[in-house]
């Protein structure tokens, strides 16, 4: 057996010895679990994790290779990778090179070997907290230190979302969509096309004036990493937007429209992350699978006197999943419709969601 070369320290002072993978530098993060078997091109490259270490629940990771059309956004923000067993020889006729060699260049580290299934029990014992991953000379002590000293930034959303507008057409486009771009997955956009809308994406931080001059017949709000609150510019859009365009919202999406309401939010314990979390459609009664990666939720007692309606419950743990306001034509929920590999559950979302265009567009002209 070779000797180590890397391990993780968490705050608690508990050390997890492996092998790396990716790049070989020292990162402190927040580190998280994902419980999903598939997917881990669309993990590494969903802006949602930036600032933090993803500890795959599933043990297998690197077996099909790296294929950049999967890539949720050009440039992999995500913190770490944590894995049980890594695989450097993938077999995947799509794949054009290895996970380890993708990692490399996006200068994302990595750690393999460990026991995972012992850190996910962690995590979900006590909670989501920052870990270093570094080299295994570095001392439990030294380790603590640097990690007290290390605050997580609050400039996630600024530094993953665009700078500039950008349009994307869709091939027979009868809607046009202002997307507020908070880290939004490629997916999105893709979804958004083939439904017949074209997207027009704009900076975290637009003003109504930046909206207004689009004359979109919808406004989308997207998901994106760290804390709603971090994100006042587009709270303060989303309150200006009331009762002006159709919304949709999504995962941090969801929580900025229900804090432009009223409504409080709260960090989960451990979050919630991975493809395989049910969810109850309170408006019609069936339960979907739904795709998600959060680590806040809406406070479900400050939803009353909002005009919020509860429409989504987890039923995990009885989190709100999706709020609506009907006569503001606002939709949002905490998962993901757009959800790739899967699943896809509720993808009927963005047909709501052009059907309250289609209602607002035919009321102009009535």
């Amino acid at each position: 057996m070779k000797n180590f070369n890397r391990k993780l320290i968490l705050e608690d002072g508990s050390e997890y010895y492996g092998y790396g993978f990716g790049s070989m530098e020292d990162r402190i993060t927040e580190i998280v679990f994902n419980t999903s078997p598939v997917g881990y091109e669309e993990i590494i490259s969903d802006p949602s994790y930036t600032y933090q270490t993803v500890v795959m629940a599933y043990p297998l990771i690197g077996n099909y290779g790296i294929t950049e059309e999967d890539f949720e956004t050009e440039i992999p923000t995500i913190g770490g990778l944590a894995v049980r067993d890594y695989n450097d020889t993938p077999s995947n006729f799509r794949s054009k090179r290895t996970l380890s060699e993708a990692m490399e260049q996006y200068h994302i580290p990595g750690i393999y070997g460990i026991d995972t299934r012992k850190l996910v029990r962690s995590i979900r014992s006590l909670g989501s907290r920052k870990a270093l991953l570094t080299n295994p000379d570095t001392t439990v002590r030294e380790g603590i230190a640097r990690l007290k000293r290390y605050e997580i930034p609050k400039d996630a959303v600024s530094k993953v979302s665009r700078k500039e507008a950008r349009q994307y057409a869709a091939a027979n486009g009868n809607y046009h969509v202002a997307a507020i771009d908070c880290g939004m997955k490629k997916n999105i956009t893709y979804s958004l096309n083939k439904k017949g809308c074209n997207v027009t994406v704009l900076p975290w931080n637009s003003s109504l004036k930046d909206v207004e001059r689009l004359n979109p017949d919808g406004v989308f709000f997207s998901n994106g990493p760290g804390d709603p609150e971090n994100v006042e510019p587009a709270i303060e859009l989303m309150r200006n937007l009331r009762g002006k365009y159709p919304v949709f919202g999504v995962c941090l999406g969801h929580q900025i429209i229900s804090l432009a309401y009223g409504a409080r939010v709260y960090k989960l314990k451990f979050g919630h992350r991975g493809g395989n979390h049910p969810v109850k459609n309170l408006l019609t009664g069936k339960v979907e699978i739904t795709s998600q990666n959060h680590s806040y939720a809406v406070d479900m007692e400050s939803i009353k006197n909002t005009g919020l309606e509860i429409t989504h419950l987890n039923l995990l743990d009885h989190t709100v999943e999706g709020v609506r306001c009907k006569e503001d034509k606002v939709v949002c929920v905490q998962f993901h419709p757009e959800s790739a590999p899967g699943p896809r559950d509720s993808a009927y979302l963005f047909d709501q969601f052009i059907e309250m265009m289609k209602e607002a567009k035919d009321g102009k002209k009535n």
